[in-house]
């Protein structure tokens, strides 16, 4: 269970939409909003993968409320946003995401690339354009990006297709944010840190109650200031 330290400042009016909730870190973001007092709406790709939202949402009765979505295929997007359009949030954040096996470029399969591109680049970005409108227009809109997405702090290889989708994904926001530079919306690119999950393996330096603490509150200090974010679970600014 998650420290209720963070979250302090939320209220029980905030509602909050997170996707890809289904385990790992959406699971625990998804926690820490309703130990919070948010109400939060989580989805999962299907109902075989919800067991741990189920029980979540068994522990917090009428605070979290499940969809399902699988964000590589378009017409559920489409089908998420007609069941949701009645609905306004404070905080859309998109958690999905894949890992890849530690190859090079050249070592890794056409399939493969399409997969990790597709999950962690291109399918984020049509739902942040499809569920934009169920946003405040002075909400925030949330990406979990990574720090291996960093071009600048690239130094040692490694991870080459996760760490392109990541930075092809930090692109893509920053091409929406151009598009939407009058917005008063807070558009955030979140690298959450080295998290022992499934993703990040048991040699991880973080927890996941440790990352998650601090990314809600990093959201939470960055609610009103307009414009693009790069950070870390921290708040520190990211190099692109």
């Amino acid at each position: 269970m998650m420290s209720s330290s963070s979250t302090s400042s939320a209220t029980s009016t905030k509602r909050v939409l997170v996707i890809g909730a289904s385990r790992g870190l959406g699971l625990a973001l998804a926690e820490e909003w309703a130990r919070g007092g948010w109400h939060v709406t989580a989805t999962a790709r299907n109902n075989t993968n919800c067991t741990g939202l189920q029980d979540l949402a068994d522990c917090y009765p009428g605070k979290i409320q499940i969809e399902m979505v699988d964000i590589t295929v378009p017409a559920q997007i489409v089908a998420l946003h007609d069941r949701i359009a009645q609905r306004t949030f404070d905080l859309l954040f998109v958690n999905a995401g894949v890992g890849n096996p530690e190859a090079t470029v050249a070592e890794t399969s056409t399939d493969e690339f399409v997969r990790v591109m597709v999950t962690n680049a291109l399918a984020p970005l049509r739902v942040v354009e499809a569920l934009q409108d169920v946003v405040e227009p002075t909400g925030t809109i949330g990406v979990m990006s990574s720090g291996q997405g960093s071009v600048a702090n690239n130094e040692r290889g490694g991870h080459e297709v996760y760490r392109g989708s990541k930075a092809a994904l930090n692109t893509f926001m920053r091409s929406y944010a151009a598009r939407h530079r009058d917005g008063q919306r807070s558009l955030v690119l979140m690298a959450p840190g080295w998290v022992k999950t499934e993703l990040g393996g048991p040699d991880a330096r973080l927890s996941i109650e440790d990352s998650i603490t601090n990314v809600v509150k990093t959201l939470d200090s960055l609610r009103d200031k307009p414009g693009l974010h790069y950070v870390d679970y921290l708040g520190r600014t990211v190099p692109w």
